[in-house]
């Protein structure tokens, strides 16, 4: 292994850990606070106020370190852009809710138009300037070198749609306790890290340096945290985790290493259908899936640590698909 690859997540790390006691009191002052639910777990009640936005933290980290690692690994830029470009659009969206007061943020329709953007410059990216093609590895096929590969030929930009923009929110669902996102992103992260180094990818450095931003962030944004993530840090590590699939031709195995994000965008997706069938009957006594648990009696701290659990196991097992 070159050691040398892991310099990445120490130089983010120090960063991240450095910057978030720098800007939390800064947010703070600019009264960027966590707007609580009414109708959510009362215990978050006291969570009102806390400094959110602090995704702008995570994002520093990733682009500043990242610029020093574009000239010898070209291939780490659609990732940063499609981190980068989800990261703004969420930011947008945290600034109209909470620096304009429009509880709505961005419109539905605003922000789907920004996502839809994004990802066609990623998929245009992807087509005409890489070498990934259109096939994505089959898990449990004998990896890399024997294994199997899906053949999307002209489905790959449908695809590609479908599986960014639900990924996306996914994460963004998933960003609703104490270092619940970052704890799974984090794992997410050290998987590919570990595929990317084992394959010699050229996008290895840009999943240790969002490795390496997390852990900084975690410090800070664990139970109970002193800053939250917001739209800006969900939505672009929802553009990390499947930007960095695709560069690695691995598209297939966020199902497997990003569990939880589909159970959160599913539970939500129940919730809402089975609401409307039933004249006004709740399927999860609150979704997305984390508040159930909550509301189940579960401490918070309890079903971040279950779900991470079972991000982690699955990330094993997804290696041994590799």
């Amino acid at each position: 292994m070159e050691y040398k690859i892991l310099t990445p997540v120490l130089v983010s790390f120090i960063i991240s850990v450095i910057l978030c006691p720098i800007m939390i009191p800064f947010l703070k002052k600019l009264k960027f606070g966590q707007q609580v639910r009414d109708d959510g777990p009362q215990s978050h009640l006291k969570k009102s106020g806390t400094p959110t936005m602090g995704g702008v933290i995570i994002l520093l980290a990733i682009v500043i370190v990242s610029l020093f690692y574009l000239d010898e690994y070209p291939e780490i830029l659609p990732v940063l852009f499609c981190t980068a470009g989800f990261g703004i659009i969420g930011f947008l969206d945290d600034y109209i809710k909470i620096v304009m007061k429009r509880s709505e943020g961005l419109t539905p329709i605003q922000k789907l138009l920004g996502q839809i953007i994004v990802t066609a410059i990623f998929g245009y990216y992807l087509v005409n300037y890489t070498n990934v093609g259109t096939t994505m590895l089959i898990p449990f096929t004998g990896g890399f070198d024997t294994g199997k590969y899906l053949e999307t030929s002209y489905l790959f930009i449908p695809i590609l749609f479908f599986v960014i923009l639900g990924t996306v929110n996914g994460v963004n669902f998933t960003d609703g306790l104490d270092g619940l996102a970052t704890s799974i992103t984090l794992l997410v992260a050290t998987f590919f890290s570990v595929v990317a180094i084992g394959i010699k990818s050229g996008i290895a450095p840009i999943t240790c340096i969002v490795g390496g931003a997390l852990l900084g962030f975690l410090v800070y944004n664990v139970y109970p945290a002193r800053v939250f993530m917001g739209d800006t840090g969900s939505l672009a590590l929802g553009g990390f985790v499947v930007s960095a699939a695709y560069m690695l031709k691995m598209p297939l195995f966020i199902p497997i290493v990003g569990f939880i994000y589909f159970v959160e965008v599913l539970s939500v997706i129940i919730q809402v259908v089975y609401f409307k069938l039933t004249n006004g009957k709740r399927f999860f006594k609150m979704a997305p899936i984390h508040h159930h648990f909550e509301l189940s009696g579960w401490p918070e701290t309890k079903v971040v640590t279950i779900f991470s659990i079972i991000t982690a196991v699955l990330c094993i097992i997804a290696l041994l698909g590799v």
